[in-house]
């Protein structure tokens, strides 16, 4: 490793564990400062976060930046500024009968310095909103952001730098071998936002210094059509999910569960519905790009594996895009050796899946690694409750896609290979917290009846409490 490079990194480190020490406890006002400065900070350089992600894509839809990279942020902020001194107050738990006068006490304590590793594809969300949790919760912040957006990762270092005291909060910028320098730091707690093959990695080399880790991963995520489902509006929702950010969003459906009498009208209509929200594909400001010419490469691959394998190719549009605007495409027929089933996608393409009865579609899902998401469509409830009952995935949407990802009130993580860990609203407060249990006793205190010199006393004693607790 560079060692100018580790220094840097150490430096960053040691200044906010040293700041951290000086505050242990940060108060609610200073919590609530740091909030309102995030908050502020996100509110007037919205509209240069979404022309700097525009430029690292090559383009992206302002629309979906302000939506989910900007907005999110900012009701994130408001929720935990509204929710705080709740948070924050120490809670009385149940004391057994036994330990009474005494009580238990559940207190939350910041951890300490933490770091975030944030990907590309919503650049601004994924480095903040765990930040938002993190500065809740009193600790210090360090961000190392994707090298694939260099002008958001450049913006959000010098918002960053102007907003906050490095030792509050810092944003630190470079390549893949700063990112690998980075997770190797003896953090409080690192959250990682990535693919799973680099959360393995990032696992291991947290592990070397016995860091907790919060992992929000990927995976195949499936949706499955049920008999019961209204097509039009499942057509509907199922491209806004897909093309929304072209694909590349962890919780997009990877593949579509569909009954075989429904395959055919189903994808007529999500053709349909595709060319209705995108009249065309080059040239249209709605439509994002794919982040870079290497993911376009490989994404084309992976319709030509699939092709060469069999599969029937059907794109939504008979433009061509002069720039990395990839047409949205569905695949049938895919054999299940195709590398567009091994994968997870992460861009505008989507195999259809026929089966014949749930137990098929069932299989199917439970035979790969847990997904990050999991969208259901149909209106009979048995159905449904049957599904959620034999399947495991971080979240689901039912009717729709990906709106569980925006719920405040709800843990968003994932399960297996999908992740470890969750965030969100109190459920990030908590991760970026030690839940500290305080057992006061009170001077009058019936537990001295079982310190030695033991004898009848305390057999009985220990009797009558096998036969009332």
């Amino acid at each position: 490793m560079d060692i100018a490079l580790q220094e840097r990194l150490h430096l960053a480190l040691t200044a906010q564990r040293r700041a951290f020490d000086a505050e242990r406890m940060p108060s609610e006002a200073v919590r609530r400062d740091r909030l309102q400065r995030l908050l502020g900070m996100t509110r007037q350089h919205s509209e240069a976060l979404a022309a700097a992600m525009a430029q690292d894509f090559g383009h992206r839809a302002r629309q979906e930046s302000l939506l989910a990279d900007l907005f999110t942020v900012e009701s994130a902020a408001r929720h935990a500024l509204k929710r705080l001194r709740r948070w924050m107050k120490p809670r009385r738990v149940e004391t057994p009968l036994h330990f009474l006068p005494g009580r238990n006490v559940l207190m939350r304590q910041p951890l300490g310095v933490v770091g975030i590793v944030a990907p590309w594809n919503y650049p601004y969300y994924l480095a903040m909103a765990p930040a938002v949790a993190a500065l809740a919760a009193g600790n210090r912040v360090l961000i190392k952001p994707s090298e694939l957006t260099p002008a958001t990762s450049a913006l959000m270092a010098r918002l960053v730098g102007e907003c906050f005291a490095p030792e509050e909060m810092q944003v630190i910028t470079g390549d893949a071998e700063v990112g690998k320098a980075f997770t190797q730091l003896p953090f409080d707690h690192l959250f990682f936002t990535g693919s799973t093959p680099v959360g393995r990695i990032v696992a291991q080399a947290a592990a070397k210094n016995l860091v907790p880790v919060t992992l929000e991963l990927g995976g195949k995520s499936p949706a499955i059509v049920d008999r019961s489902a209204d097509l039009a509006l499942t057509a509907s929702r199922l491209a806004f999910g897909k093309l929304f950010n072209a694909g590349q969003t962890c919780v997009a459906p990877d593949y579509l569960l569909v009954p075989r009498e429904l395959a055919e009208p189903l994808t007529e209509r999500l053709l349909a519905e595709m060319r209705r929200m995108y009249p065309r594909i080059a040239g249209n400001p709605d439509y994002t790009a794919i982040i870079s010419p290497r993911h376009h490469a490989r994404l084309q691959g992976l319709v030509d594996d699939a092709a060469q394998r069999g599969a029937r190719v059907l794109k939504s549009h008979v433009d061509h895009p002069d720039d990395r605007r990839m047409v949205p495409t569905l695949l049938l027929d895919v054999p299940a050796d195709a590398i567009v089933m091994q994968e997870e996608i992460f861009g505008p393409l989507l195999p259809v899946v026929p089966y014949d009865q749930l137990d098929d579609a069932l299989a199917q899902v439970n035979r790969g690694d847990r997904p990050l998401a999991l969208y259901w469509f149909g209106q009979d409830g048995a159905m449904r409750d049957r599904v959620m009952r034999e399947t495991h995935a971080g979240g689901v949407t039912v009717n729709d896609c990906l709106w569980h990802l925006g719920q405040e009130e709800q843990p968003f993580g994932g399960v297996g290979a999908s992740g470890m860990g969750a965030y969100h609203g109190e459920w990030g407060f908590r991760t970026f917290s030690k839940e500290k249990p305080l057992f006061i006793q009170s001077r009058f205190a019936g537990t001295r009846l079982f310190q030695p010199p033991y004898g009848a006393t305390f057999e009985k004693l220990l009797g009558l409490l096998k036969r009332i607790t």
